[in-house]
C-alpha cells in the first residue's frame, strides 16, 4: 500500500519504505495474482505459489502505470525519479519471498529512479516481519503481528533513507502524544465504511515540538496484514487483550525516532472484511473496487485527505 500511495501521489511524496512488499499494481487487479505471483498466500502449504524472479511481470506494470498516468488517474510518474526508496526483504520470508522485493527495485529503476536513491536490505535470517532491534517475536518467525527482534532497526533505516541523518532516538518516556482520531470523516459520504476496509479510527503521533508550532515533516506508516488495531489474533497478543490494539503503532519503532526529529507519524488503520479481506490488509488487489490503485480509490483518497488535513495545520 505504501508503494501504491507513493506512485498515485508521487508529486507530494519524498520517499517510501517498503517492508516485504511488491511493485505498484503487482496483483493487476486479481486475487489470484496477489496470492500466487506477488506473494505465497493462496493456501497454507503454498503449493500454488508461482513467485519467481519475473512473476510480477514488471514490464506489464510499467505499461499499466503509464496508462493510468495518461488517463490522469495517478500523478505523472516522472515524479518518481525524485523519490528515495528503501526496500526490505527477509531471506526466510515464505509469504513475500525476496524475489518479489527485487522486482520492486526493478519497477522503480524503469521510472529513472537513480540507483543511488534505492537502498535494498536483505536480512538472511528474517521471516515475514517488521524488523526491530529487540521487540517482538524471533526474527526468523513468520507469525502475526509480524514484528520481529532482528537486531536491525527498520524504522530508523526507512526514516534515515528518506529524510537524511537523524538525531538519536528518544530513550525512555516520549515527549509527544499518541492521538486517536476519527477516520470515517475522511471516507466519502456515499461509502459504507465497513466495505471500504477502513477502520473507524486511526492514530497520529505528534512530537511535543510539533504540537507547539515547530515546522515538522509528516510520515505515513501503513501497517501490514494482520497488524491493525482491531485484528483478532489466534494467540493472545503482547500485552494481552482480544485485539492487537496499538501494538504496531507503539512498537514498530517509528515514534522514538520521530520524537527527536520533528516528524509527525500518521498510522492509518485498515480492518478485516469477512470473505473479502479477512486478514485486515490494505487493498492492493481490488477488494474495494477497480480503482483501488489510483487516486480515486476509496482508501488512497482517504489517506490523501488525512495527509492534506495534517499538512494544513488545522486541528
Amino acid at each position: 500500500m505504501a508503494v501504491q500511495f507513493a506512485v498515485a501521489h508521487s508529486s507530494i511524496v519524498k520517499g517510501v519504505g517498503v517492508i516485504a512488499g511488491g511493485p505498484y499494481f503487482c496483483s493487476q487487479g486479481t486475487i489470484l495474482g496477489a496470492t500466487t505471483r506477488c506473494s505465497c498466500t493462496l493456501d497454507p502449504a503454498h503449493l500454488a505459489c508461482s513467485v519467481s524472479a519475473t512473476s510480477a511481470d514488471v514490464p506489464a506494470l510499467e505499461r499499466a502505470t503509464q496508462r493510468f498516468a495518461a488517463d490522469r488517474l495517478i500523478d505523472n510518474p516522472s515524479h518518481l525519479a525524485g523519490q528515495r526508496v528503501f526496500i526490505f526483504a527477509g531471506g526466510k520470508d515464505p509469504i513475500v519471498p525476496a524475489p518479489v522485493a527485487a522486482q520492486t527495485a526493478d519497477y522503480y529503476t524503469r521510472f529513472t529512479v537513480p540507483a543511488q536513491n534505492i537502498s535494498t536490505k536483505l536480512l538472511d535470517n528474517a521471516g515475514h516481519t517488521m524488523p526491530t532491534v529487540n521487540y517482538g517475536r524471533g526474527c526468523s518467525v513468520t507469525e502475526s503481528p509480524y514484528i520481529g527482534k532482528c537486531g536491525f532497526d527498520g524504522a530508523k533505516a526507512i526514516l534515515t533513507w528518506v529524510y537524511g541523518p537523524l538525531k538519536p532516538k528518544r530513550h525512555g518516556a516520549l515527549t509527544g502524544r499518541f492521538i486517536e482520531f476519527d477516520q470515517s470523516r475522511y471516507v466519502g459520504s456515499s461509502s459504507f465504511l465497513w466495505l471500504t476496509g477502513m477502520d473507524t479510527t486511526g492514530w497520529l503521533y505528534v512530537p511535543s515540538a510539533c504540537a507547539h508550532g515547530t515546522r515538522c515533516r509528516l510520515h505515513v506508516a501503513l501497517h501490514g496484514c494482520e497488524q491493525g488495531q482491531n485484528y483478532p489474533p489466534l494467540k493472545t497478543p503482547p500485552g494481552g487483550g482480544l485485539y492487537y490494539g496499538t501494538t504496531f503503532v507503539r512498537h514498530a519503532g517509528y515514534a522514538a525516532w520521530a520524537d527527536t526529529n520533528r516528524i509527525v507519524v500518521l498510522f492509518p488503520q485498515a480492518v478485516s472484511i469477512p470473505g473479502l479481506n479477512p486478514n485486515g490488509c490494505w487493498d492492493w488487489w481490488g477488494y474495494t473496487d477497480e480503482n483501488y490503485a489510483n487516486r480515486t480509490g476509496v482508501q488512497i483518497s482517504a489517506l490523501r485527505a488525512m495527509v492534506d488535513r495534517i499538512a494544513s495545520g488545522r486541528h
